[in-house]
């Protein structure tokens, strides 16, 4: 895995914490303007899909947040921090009462760096008491897999309905 910094001063980091709708609520809300683009999608499948496709289960994607940073603004490892925040990442397959593997907990690495770092931080995270339970998050590198983005009804969409369902709050 290469660094698409030093090409081009942005980063991307792909975060699956059950349902996508909550993740990019909670993900805009901590670090607003410093991201330079969040989209909800799927990753981990081998095909482009639809959200019907995913929700049978048999697709391998998880439901996704991918975001774009610039590295000297905000940090890798604090995004880890918070994604591990912001959900429960001891619970398999499942947030709340979604279930079904597109829920589990994964982070998708761009670098080797930032694999390092999200193992990093997940042993912090593990060691620190903060959690109750194993941490069960896949971090796997995004070699060879393509992030697919949602339809767009899924873009924004608890900001768009702000009644919607969200099953994220944060734990620490």
């Amino acid at each position: 895995m290469a660094s698409s910094a030093a090409k081009t001063g942005v980063e991307l980091a792909t975060f699956g914490a059950g349902c996508f709708w909550g993740t990019e609520k909670f993900f805009r809300k901590q670090f607003g303007n410093n991201l330079l683009s969040a989209m909800v999608g799927y990753m981990g499948g081998a095909s482009k899909t639809t959200y019907e496709d995913v929700c049978t289960g048999t697709t391998n994607h998880a439901e996704v947040l991918q975001v774009s940073y610039d590295p000297s603004k905000v940090v890798y490892a604090d995004l880890v921090r918070f994604f591990f925040r912001m959900h429960d990442p001891t619970t398999l397959n499942r947030q709340g009462n979604d279930r079904g593997t597109q829920y589990r907990s994964v982070i998708f690495t761009h670098t080797n760096e930032q694999q390092k770092t999200a193992e990093q931080v997940r042993d912090e995270v593990q060691a620190s008491g903060k959690v109750k339970g194993q941490i069960v998050t896949q971090i796997q590198p995004a070699d060879g897999l393509q992030f697919f983005k949602a339809e767009q009804y899924h873009q924004k969409y608890l900001e768009e309905n702000p009644g919607g369902y969200c099953n994220h709050r944060l734990y620490y």
